[in-house]
């Protein structure tokens, strides 16, 4: 079946572009011209992705985008920001909150397909299982991104569960702060190496003791080793 996705956007030609495009490419399209419409829409099913205006009538896309990411039903669904917001501090604030890209107006409608096909190209690579687990005490639901470290579950950012990710599916692998960078946001990196460091220390802190196993190969990146 093709793809569902999502475009929220309070123009009404800019949702109707880029669903023709969409559909250009086989993919099923739902058009929302606010935040409280396609939240309401969506209570019992969930887009394949969605695509978020952050200047929106009813609501800051921000909010929506915070909103999904702590809702166990929509945390797992991809997010490209669609915006006419340009400042850099505005792109590292959606990308820290989970969004996958990040799109500024105006735009090519046919890069923007592009865009969307790598997004889900990335997620398909661990979609095959429900969970992973680490050791004996670590385990992540890939389906509600939700994490749990021996039996208490704690709370990630959506950067520091695909961080986690990333190290558990390839363990004793090293991983350069430019290929987690990669894996996190693709081509458009609008943060610097020293971030990934950031959001590793505070990885470690919120696993507690486990938080070990996450090594640090100096000069060079992390690994995940029991």
């Amino acid at each position: 079946m093709a793809e569902l996705i999502a475009v929220v956007d309070d123009e009404v030609d800019i949702t109707r572009l880029v669903a023709l495009h969409l559909k250009k490419a086989q993919f099923k399209v739902k058009e929302f011209h606010d935040a409280g419409s396609f939240l309401g829409f969506f209570t019992t099913d969930s887009p394949d992705l969605l695509i978020l205006d952050l200047m929106l009538p009813d609501a800051d896309g921000i909010e929506v985008c915070r909103f999904m990411k702590r809702d166990e039903r929509l945390a797992s669904v991809p997010i490209i920001m669609l915006t006419a917001k340009a400042e850099e501090t505005d792109r590292i604030v959606g990308l820290e909150l989970g969004a996958d890209d990040y799109v500024t107006k105006p735009f090519s409608p046919k890069e923007l397909v592009a865009r969307v096909k790598a997004v889900l190209r990335r997620r398909e690579r661990f979609d095959g299982a429900e969970k992973l687990v680490i050791g004996d005490a670590v385990v992540m639901d890939l389906k509600r991104y939700v994490v749990s470290v021996e039996g208490k579950k704690i709370e990630l950012t959506n950067t520091e569960f695909k961080i986690l990710q990333l190290l558990a599916t390839r363990k004793g692998w090293v991983h350069t702060r430019d290929s987690i960078l990669e894996h996190l946001w693709g081509n458009e990196k609008y943060v610097i190496d020293r971030t990934v460091d950031v959001h590793i220390r505070h990885l470690r802190e919120k696993m507690g003791d486990w938080g070990r196993i996450i090594k640090n190969v100096r000069g060079v990146g992390y690994k995940l080793e029991l």
